[in-house]
């Protein structure tokens, strides 16, 4: 009596299998491998079989359950969009002109070193240089 489970990856359409998500496939793998190590050690230890049972059991039903909860929360990318949405900052804090002095001059003048006013703040207006061009 085999028993066969198929992955079915459609074009362009991230892998699943019994309703785990693409990275979370992986999440699960490590963190089984990881228990089973945690057995082997505690086992080699001489912790007693039934504790170590006890332990490794119901932290692999609550990883199982933590993977399926993070599937069904977020989907394929949605855990990757929420670390990268934490690492956006909640201000842009700039205490000199001199970025925008700098942006102003490649959008009037472009990439070209010709012609280009100094930005350094020594007293150039470009938008007086701007208003005289046209």
């Amino acid at each position: 009596m085999s028993s066969v489970y198929e992955i079915n990856k459609g074009i362009n359409k991230p892998i699943e299998f019994k309703g785990l998500k693409a990275q979370y496939i992986t999440y699960l793998a490590v963190g089984l491998v990881f228990l089973l190590v945690l057995f082997a050690v505690g086992y080699m230890a001489g912790v007693p079989v039934i504790v170590v049972l006890l332990v490794i059991g119901l932290s692999g039903f609550g990883l199982v359950s933590w993977m399926y909860k993070l599937s069904h929360k977020y989907g394929t990318h949605g855990l990757m969009k929420k670390a990268a949405y934490r690492q956006v900052p909640s201000a842009i804090i700039c205490r000199s002109r001199k970025v925008f002095l700098e942006g102003l001059v490649k959008e009037v003048y472009g990439n070209s070193e010709h012609n280009r006013p100094d930005v350094s703040g020594s007293g150039n207006s470009i938008a007086a240089k701007k208003q005289s061009e046209k």
